[in-house]
């Protein structure tokens, strides 16, 4: 099979030795995902704003190996302080209210930036051809 990797273009995305997105068949995993701009600035200054950001991002990956919201099946929230579940889970419900993927939140010590809220990943099936152009 062969395996497709979806790279960002952040610097560290090679001196780290990681990708964005890998798809392998028809599976996709999306890296741990926060809440960047094109240019790398943090987006957000709340856990909802945040949250949204990280999971468009994510949404972009996914369209990248021709998956789409619809195909997670998982997604993992990592949040450096769990009170902020609420407005987290208002913007993964938003994203994958009539979804429903399994989904895990979990607080974390801290994230590599100190003024990131949150990062999410996301693992998708994908399980109906795209539909072909007219």
């Amino acid at each position: 099979m062969d395996r497709i990797r979806i790279s960002s273009g952040a610097p560290w995305e090679t001196s780290v030795g990681y990708s964005r997105a890998v798809r392998v068949g028809q599976q996709v995993f999306v890296a741990g995902t926060t809440a960047t701009d094109a240019a790398g600035a943090l987006v957000g200054a709340t856990a909802y704003e945040q949250a949204r950001q990280a999971l468009r991002n994510i949404e972009l990956a996914l369209q990248r190996c021709g998956a789409q919201l619809t195909d997670v099946v998982r997604t993992r929230m990592f949040v450096v302080d769990i009170a902020d579940w609420q407005e987290i889970g208002r913007a993964h419900g938003e994203a994958f209210g009539s979804i429903r993927p399994a989904a895990t939140m979990v607080e974390v010590r801290r994230l590599i930036d100190p003024q990131m809220l949150v990062e999410i990943e996301v693992d998708a099936i994908i399980t109906q051809a795209p539909e072909s152009a007219p």
